[in-house]
């Protein structure tokens, strides 16, 4: 696993201090399976993700003639042109709002979501290598709901950093 802190690592480590070994592998195989479920095998297909959060106005609508870019709980950082990187080995996919959407098996209960991106990657990466470049990135974190529906989360602020630098 790695060593920037998540809900799901968190809950891992606190129960495994009061359970035994076969609960303690069960339940690290289903906090894996749980991010694993419902994402599209092939990178080039469009993702279609279901938000726990239904808000009248989500990026990619249009308000008058003018695109949303950002939406409630995204963070919005000028890249002036610079590049994002992955934060972990995995694979960007595009959704229905032409996001591009990161998912990484090191962190499996959790998408990130990066708009504003232009020339984006799709498929798989590796830790550092480029995910495409933006005037502005508009960030947001998402998490697995036991309903299959996905919760716009607080980001952290590690994964930022190697969103933002190459690692």
């Amino acid at each position: 696993m790695s060593d920037i802190p998540l809900v799901s690592v968190t809950n891992f480590v606190t129960a495994r201090s009061r359970i035994g070994l076969a609960q303690q592998t069960g339940l690290l195989l289903a906090l894996l399976m749980l991010g694993a479920c419902d994402r599209p095998s092939n990178p080039t297909e469009t993702i279609n993700l279901k938000l726990y959060q239904n808000w009248q106005l989500q990026p990619g609508d249009k308000i008058a003639g003018y695109l949303v870019v950002a939406g409630l709980g995204d963070i919005s950082i000028e890249l002036n042109g610079k590049s994002v990187y992955a934060p972990f080995n995995g694979q960007t996919q595009q959704d229905q709002r032409n996001c591009l959407i990161f998912s990484s098996p090191d962190v499996p209960a959790y998408l990130f979501r990066l708009c504003g991106i232009s020339n984006p990657r799709f498929g798989n990466s590796q830790q550092g290598d480029s995910l495409g470049t933006g005037t502005v990135l508009h960030f947001a974190t998402l998490r697995k709901q036991p309903d299959g529906t996905w919760a716009i989360v607080e980001p952290s602020k590690p994964v930022m950093e190697r969103i933002l630098t190459k690692s």
